[in-house]
Formats: C-alpha cells, structure tokens, sequence
C-alpha cells in the first residue's frame, strides 16, 4: 500500500490526538444517563435534544434511544430535552459527586407543536459532534413524498442534491460520482445487498417498518467500510409496548398491513406488503399478439424487542423481499427471480452508565435469476451472495469534550455465480471435464476483518476535531489497507461555522451490470486477479442559518476513484474476476447547496448540485476519459409539503436536471452472411457517452385527506405523477432495420394519477 502525504499526515494527527487527548478524571464529577422513550408508545426516540439549561453539557441521542452526560460537575441543574412533535421535556435534579444518575426520560407526543425544538441547544450540540455532508430527513416528510401511490425512502432521497438517477422510474441512487453498489446500506447495523424490487422503481424498505433514516454522502468516519461513496443508514421501528395498534393500505399497484403491540417486557412489529399485478392480469381479455407478462413482488419486515433489567436489551430482526418476472409470448420464454433473505440479532449493553456497547449477528442471502428459452435455445444466468456477520463496538463517552469509539467486524461470504448459454445441462458440463463455450460457474469463498477506532475531540470552544483509522484485511485476495479518516469543524459565530474533511475508503466487492437497462446484476469479490476499489474524498462544508428553523448547507468536494470496473459484456468465458471486469479510474467533483427546513406547517427543501464525473479505462474509448451515463451537469430539486389543517396535507417536488449522456454513431455497415441479399445494419458508435439528452425535468403532486371510518383514523391520497405529462427519454438506440439508420427514443410514463386508502387501528 502506498502512503501518500495526506495519509502520512493523517495517521501523525491521529497518533498526536491520542496523546493529547487524554483528559484526567476529577473526582467530584458526575454522570447522567439514560433512554429517552414516547410516552404513548414506549419507541425509542433516535435524535432527541437532551442538555442541562444554562451549561454547554448536551448530546443527541443515538440509534437506540440512548444518551450520556459524564464529567459533570455536582449540583443542581434543570436537565431539558425536545423532540420534533413533543411537548417538551424539563426537571430539576441533583448531580451528586463521584454518582451516576440513571433517568428514562418519556415525551408526551403534541403534533401541533411541531415547532418547539430549542435551536441554542441543537448549536451547542454540533459543536461536538461532527457531521459533514451528512442528511437527516424526518420520516414524516418521507412518507408524503409518493411514487404511483407508494411512499418510498430510495425515491424520497433522490429529491436531494448531489444524488442522481439512471432514469425517472429507478431507485438506485448514484452519490457524487459513485455507483449503486458503492453506497453502504445498513438496516439495524446489518447489509443490505438489493435494496430495491425489480425494475428499480420501489425500494425494499417498506416506510411503515422505518423509524430513522441517516445519510452520509461523503467523508463518513472510520465506523464504517466496505463502500467508498456513502452511507444510508436505517432504523426499523421497535413497536408499541402500550397496546396492539395496526394499520393498512389498498392502492392501485400494491396494499400493505402494518401490526404491532407489546409482548413481556418489550414489544413487536411486523409489516408487508404485494404487488397484485399478476392478480389484475387475470381480469384482461388475453391477446396471444401482446400478451401481458406476469409480475408481483413482496417484502416483509419484522423486529422483536425485549428489556432485561435497565441496562441489556436484546433485539431479533429481519426482513425478506421477493420479485418475480414472467413472460411468454413470440417464441420467448424467460423468467426473472430476486429473492432477498435476512435476519439479525443485536444486543445492546450499558457499561458504568458512560460505555454503550453494541454486539450483533446477522445472515443475509441475495439471490438472482435470469432463465429462458427462444426456440430450440435456452439460457440461466444465476447468482447469489451469503453473508455472515459479527459487530461488536463500543461508544465511550468520557466527557463533555471527549468521545471514543472502536470495534471489530468480521464477514464471511460466499459468491456464487453461474452463467449457462450453451443450452446444455451444468452438471453435464462438468462431468465432461471440458468447459463448453458460454458456461462459467464461479463460487468463491471469502473472509473480511476490520478493527476501527475513532474519536470526537473538543480542542477549543470554536474546534473540533475528529479523527479515526479502519483496518481491513480480505484472505481470498491476501490484501490489506489502512484507511485514516479525519474532520474539523470551526465554529465562526453561534449561526456559522465551517467543517472540512478527509478520508481513504476501500470496497472489495463490486456489482458487475449491464451499461444500459438491465434487470440482472451481480455481485462478485475482489480475488487476487484485480486489486480494491480505493477512493480519496475531500470535503469543505459551510454551514448557517439565514433565517430562524431555514438551516442552509454548502459543500464542495472533490473525489478520487481508483482501481473501478465496468462490465466486461463480450466475455462468454472465466473463472476469476479479471475475466468479467474492466479496471480503470475516476474522478468526481463538485458543489451542492441545499437550504432546509424541518419543522412547522410548511417544510421541505431546495437543492441544487453542480456535479462532473469522469472515468478512463484502458479498454474501452480508446483509453480515453469518458463521463459515464449517470452524470448530469446540473440537478436542481425542490420538495414542499404544506399541512393546511387537520384534513388536509399537500405535498409537490419538482426536478430538473440536464440529460443523461448516451453514445452516438460515425457510421453503419451491413453484416451478412455469402448467400444473404440483405443483412443486418452494424453501427459504429462515436465517443462513449460523448453526445447528451435533452434536460430532463418532472412536477408530481400528493393530496392527502384525512377522516374516520368507524371512528378509526383513515386518509385517502391522490397522487399525480407527471402532472404535465412530460415524457422524458429513457434512452435512444439506432434503429438499423431500413436502409438509412433512424434515431429511436424510447420514452418514460405519461401522467399516472393514483388513488390509494389507508387506515389504522
């Protein structure tokens, strides 16, 4: 591994803040810790304000719920805590010295008052906790934001800037010049290999089973690896330990059903929901010269939570999703499967009242298919990744100035890849000794570890510095890297402050698709025939807030990509990953404003991303740099939701982003066999992606209303997508089959108003 100067430096300045950072313990001080809860439902609040009034003693708490205030000094203070919604919280209480006050504090939900936060406190807060690039957006406003009916977290997040799409109707997510398969994808601290249904269009993340949603966008710290471009990570809800409560929905592409309540000392929850296309296809008069292929897909999610004395909880969670794609019809028979199965277990302990330690174990299976026939020749293309994984990391918070965190991850997977396009059965193949042209059957075994350590350090009362080193080492490949991680934040005035960060980031496995449309992917390992992916963000942040509850954030970044891929679509053959993949490099850079605002009858944002991304590969445009088909120069994106009463809730977002890129042509020649007259029309295709797509732009409209049925709490939406009915291109090809070549445009959805019910109980 090669050390750079800012590797150097960055390892010097973690060492030295290791040393320095060490602040002696003082004798008379206190500690106060604790869960903050709904009062109604008993959920843990992810997020929650909690701070002593008057004192810069305060802290959010983390994904469970959970805060800690050490070092304190003795006394008497009025410990105050707020959260989006709640009416909030204030008591006195008495610090004694050398003690530890142990306080589960609970919220009375007031969804009237969803103004009252305490700004002053949110300030003193950041100032400790560094957090660049990074993007909380309440659940409640990702529910409003709907697609055909259905509210969807990858499509909620599409709506910022900085984040791009391969096309309207898809739900992978493109960050600042990375790939889907670059994004850390965690739901409960476990991976999440597929995390959309087929075609993309809706995410597996059901919004009914989600609690928090986090996304890091770059320069994330040393607690995460694997992904080189960002982190999403979710929070599934832990479920009513009041009574049992439920709820459903019945739209136009798909219902859902929600179920929860309490169970000993703890509570469940469980939610589904299908598709009913297969079901509708059945009411349609069949056409034998269009028929209609068959398509459903389902996904479940479910998590069990118990207490075990005041400082152990134990959790079981999971989730399970499935598509399937049919059709037959001219000759064509095929049959597109993607299963993804998992399930978790985490507990979580609490150490002398200021060490929250997290330890789990997860197994995840994703597996795709792709079977057919066309005429007398038939084809399958299968692959599958298994996961096991072990987490345990610890948070230590020492004092109001100083946090530690480390831990350990161990993954072992399995790669299985089976490609068969000589018609001819595997097994046979293989007993024969002899590998057929078209046959490829790949499965490979490999270990990751991974040892981090990371910490927040007040240096000044206007600096902050956070600094954390990754170890990873992978046994199939035998490599391993050293990734250092740094930030700062300078707090210019109580409504300013500036942050910079910088990172080395490693990613040993990697998708390998289809350029264009495709709805088959594959994930493969780094073997010892292509080395990792290695990135290198640096990131400048300027953070104010121009008007009270408006927070409005600039970044610049700049981003280096070593050692990508590209599918290699001409192989037939192989045996390790050099054969599947092009190896090359990127770069991606950039500026993103995005002007927010959280809370009251009014929310939403504005984001506007100004983005290059550039990629040079030695075996393809000639080893000449190329932007790929995902960059779009300019993306502006605009969300506003606006509750006008009790009823009534309006919701609108609007893009517009410049064209995809696409690849023209210089020329055509036919391709004929000697006893042919005609032929069939071969282009020639000019620079990769040189040529662009007209701008795309989009306005969609959601209206909710509000009522009872049977006196339970109901709500009928109209969502309109594509409200001006702008068919924007999904890609263009040359039509060869006339004697001069013809431009085609293959266009996306009209106007789709949907209509959807949902009720509770």
């Amino acid at each position: 591994m090669k050390l750079n100067f800012f590797t150097i430096s960055a390892i010097l300045i973690l060492l030295l803040n290791q040393i320095f950072a060490y602040e002696p313990s003082i004798e008379e001080r206190s500690t106060i810790s604790g869960f903050v809860f709904d009062e109604i439902t008993m959920e843990n609040l992810v997020g929650a304000t909690v701070f002593l009034a008057g004192t810069r003693f305060g802290t959010l708490t983390n994904k469970n719920g959970f805060f800690s205030l050490s070092n304190i000094p003795s006394g008497k203070y009025q410990i105050v805590v707020s959260f989006v919604g709640y009416v909030k919280y204030q008591d006195s209480i008495n610090l004694e010295p050398k003690k530890v006050l142990r306080r589960n504090i609970y919220l009375k939900p007031d969804a009237v008052r969803t103004n009252v936060i305490n700004i002053e406190a949110e300030r003193e807060i950041e100032k400790r906790e560094i957090t660049i690039s990074k993007v909380n957006i309440p659940v409640q406003q990702i529910s409003k934001i709907r697609i055909g009916g259905e509210s969807d977290l990858f499509r909620s997040l599409q709506y910022l800037p900085g984040i791009l799409t391969s096309s309207q109707i898809s739900s992978g997510l493109f960050v600042r010049g990375g790939s889907p398969d670059e994004n850390l994808v965690l739901l409960d601290n476990m991976t999440v290999y597929n995390p959309s249904h087929l075609f993309g269009f809706i995410s597996t993340f059901n919004t009914e089973a989600i609690k928090d949603v986090e996304l890091i966008k770059g320069g994330f710290p040393a607690e995460y690896g694997g992904r080189i471009s960002s982190v999403l990570n979710v929070t599934q809800k832990e479920g009513n330990r009041d009574r049992v409560k439920g709820g459903a929905g019945l739209g136009l592409i798909s219902s859902k059903a929600m179920l929860e309540g309490p169970l000993f000392n703890g509570s469940w929850f469980i939610s589904g929901r299908r598709t009913y296309i297969d079901i509708l296809k059945n009411f349609f008069p069949k056409d034998p010269k269009a028929p209609l292929p068959d398509y459903w897909f389902y996904d479940v999610n479910a998590k069990l939570t118990q207490e075990f004395g005041l400082n152990n909880k134990l959790y079981l969670g999971g989730f399970l999703a499935q598509d399937l794609l049919g059709y037959e019809g001219f000759g064509i028979d095929f049959e597109v499967s993607i299963k993804n199965q998992a399930v978790y277990t985490r507990w979580i302990n609490i150490l002398f009242d200021n060490i929250f330690v997290s330890t789990s174990l997860s197994y995840n299976f994703y597996k795709n298919e792709f079977i057919g026939k066309a005429s007398e020749y038939s084809f399958k293309i299968e692959n599958s990744i298994q996961d096991i994984n072990f987490k345990t990391s610890a948070d230590w918070f020492i004092s109001n100035a100083l946090t530690l965190k480390f831990g350990y991850e161990l993954s072992k997977y399995r790669f299985s890849f089976i490609q068969n396009l000589a018609g001819v059965e595997t097994d046979t193949a293989n007993k024969s000794g002899v590998t057929p042209a078209g046959i490829m059957n790949i499965t490979v075994d490999d270990w990751n570890h991974s040892l981090f350590f990371q910490n927040n350090l007040n240096l000044t009362e206007l600096l902050s510095l956070q600094t954390g080193l990754r170890f990873n080492y992978w046994t199939l490949s035998n490599k391993f890297s050293l990734d250092p991680r740094i930030a700062l934040r300078y707090r210019i005035n109580e409504k300013i402050s500036s942050k910079a960060a910088f990172g080395i980031y490693h990613q040993n496995i990697r998708l390998a698709s289809q350029p264009d449309f495709t709805f088959f992917d594959t994930w493969l390992p780094t073997d010892s025939s292509v080395p990792p992916i290695r990135a290198y963000h640096y990131i400048f942040s300027f953070e104010t807030e121009p008007f009270d509850g408006y927070d409005l954030n600039f970044d610049i970044y700049y981003k280096t990509m070593k050692n990508i891929t590209e599918f290699n679509t001409t192989i037939v053959t192989g045996n390790k990953s050099a054969d599947v993949f092009y190896v090359g490099n990127g770069r991606a850079f950039g500026a993103e404003i995005f002007l927010q605002k959280k809370y009251g009858r009014f929310v939403g944002w504005l984001g506007y991303a100004l983005g290059y991304v550039f990629a040079r590969y030695d075996s393809i445009n000639y080893g000449k740099e190329f932007r790929p088909k995902y960059d779009r120069r300019h993306d502006l994106k605009i969300v506003a939701q606006y509750l006008l009463s009790e009823s009534w809730d309006f919701s609108a977002t609007f893009v517009f982003q410049s064209g995809q890129s696409y690849t023209g042509a210089t020329s055509m020649f036919l391709s004929r066999l000697p006893e042919q007259t005609g032929g069939r029309g071969k282009i020639i295709p000019s620079q990769r992606y040189g040529l662009r797509l007209p701008p795309s732009h989009q306005l969609n409209i959601s209206i909710s209303y509000s009522f009872k049925t049977f006196k339970l709490p109901s709500k009928l939406i109209l969502d309109i997508f594509n409200v001006y009915s702008r068919r924007d291109i999904w890609f263009r090809y040359y039509n060869t089959n006339k004697d001069l070549p013809q431009i085609e445009d293959v266009k996306l959805l009209p106007i789709i108003p949907t209509l959807s019910y949902e009720i509770k109980f």
